[in-house]
């Protein structure tokens, strides 16, 4: 399938969730051009609120254009102190309050739920002994710094690769990457 057609949305939390995703996507081979971003605004609203709102409306939008062209939707909301289940159950109820179907198998969603935050993954890439319980420091006005253990965790979850040791949320999300990773087949 055409490189050209596809087209990928990343819906998250903050400025750090984006880099990271649009950069390990990147690294997975998908266009830059390709990817777009749809970020809570600071101070707007809770950023968790921000993308559970703007799911529904994002799903919405994939299954009306996935029918007409390859789209994807990449989904980044951090569990904070709730369990990934949870917000998956909250990403879910928002879906059926507005009338739609749950997640399926076969959509090109992909939800990806760091415990505690985003931050857990970057010290833990950056071989730091993390637990998922523990909140980590944001890496404001250096988001960037982030992208050697993007690359790292690229690598890692193209060769099957990953440390049996890594927090259970990065394997989780290596393994919804297979949900959009068809696209470029």
């Amino acid at each position: 399938m055409s490189q050209r057609r596809i087209q990928l949305t990343i819906l998250c939390e903050d400025q750090q969730q984006e880099v990271f995703a649009r950069y390990f996507l990147i690294k997975r081979g998908f266009k830059p051009e390709k990817i777009r971003s749809r970020i809570c605004s600071k101070g707007s609203q809770a950023a968790e609120q921000y993308v559970r709102v703007e799911y529904p409306k994002e799903v919405k939008s994939y299954r009306t254009k996935a029918k007409k062209s390859l789209k994807g939707l990449v989904v980044l909301i951090d569990a904070d102190t709730k369990s990934p289940n949870q917000i998956l159950q909250n990403l879910n109820n928002a879906l059926i309050d507005s009338s739609q179907e749950r997640r399926q198998p076969n959509e090109a969603i992909a939800i990806f739920i760091p415990k505690r935050n985003i931050e857990t993954w970057i010290h833990y890439l950056q071989g730091e002994s993390v637990d998922e319980e523990t909140e980590f420091s944001k890496f404001t006005k250096n988001e960037s710094a982030c992208k050697t253990c993007v690359e790292k965790l690229a690598n890692q979850c193209s060769q099957g690769d990953l440390d049996p040791q890594a927090p259970l949320s990065l394997t989780t999300a290596c393994g919804e990457l297979q949900r959009i990773l068809r696209l470029r087949d």
